[in-house]
């Protein structure tokens, strides 16, 4: 294991503890009001667990909107494909901690227009740090679109994260309050 994943992984684990003992119910639902989505009209999301932000009402905002909405399932490589959700739980099942769609995956990736995604804490770079698997890092690889990370109110962090090859950065992150949007340094 190198320094860096070294290095992440220490701050994981002092990030899941801080985030347990801060942990409030919040609204993340003016993410939907964001030009981005307004304009957006394939979103993907997940459905939040533990002491994540809450998902529940940003995507049952966006589904009011009348977005499709697309939700992550784990494949056996640790990838993950995309599946459409009409937002009912019977179209859920449990695979671990995590409620995953039921359903066939999305045959076109390139259709998703955003893409909401679980961060423990994110830089003023853009510079995520997700629980570890390098699942969303994959996937978000081969999206074109725009990606926004959710976090609790201080977890944007000043300091400048470690940061891998394979770490993809973020257009945005979204606390309860407001959207930092990143532009990439020219």
């Amino acid at each position: 294991m190198s320094n860096q994943s070294d290095a992440k992984n220490k701050l994981r684990k002092e990030f899941r503890a801080d985030r347990a003992l801060r942990f409030a119910e919040e609204s993340w639902s003016h993410v939907a009001q964001s030009s981005e989505f307004q304009s957006a009209r394939v979103v993907a999301t997940y459905i939040s667990y533990e002491y994540e932000p809450r998902t529940g009402d940003l995507n049952e905002e966006l589904l009011a909107a009348g977005k499709v909405l697309v939700l992550p399932r784990l494949l056996p490589d640790n990838d993950l494909e995309w599946v459409q959700w009409s937002g009912s739980t019977q179209s859920l099942r449990k695979n671990g901690k995590v409620l995953e769609p039921i359903g066939d995956a999305i045959a076109d990736e390139s259709q998703i227009d955003c893409v909401i995604v679980p961060s423990l804490r994110v830089d003023r770079s853009g510079t995520r740090m997700g629980q570890g698997g390098g699942s969303y890092d994959r996937a978000l690889a081969r999206l074109s679109a725009w990606k926004i990370g959710l976090i609790h109110a201080g977890e944007l962090s000043s300091e400048l994260l470690p940061s891998e090859e394979h770490d993809q950065k973020l257009n945005a992150a979204a606390t309860p309050t407001l959207i930092t949007r990143f532009y990439p340094e020219h």
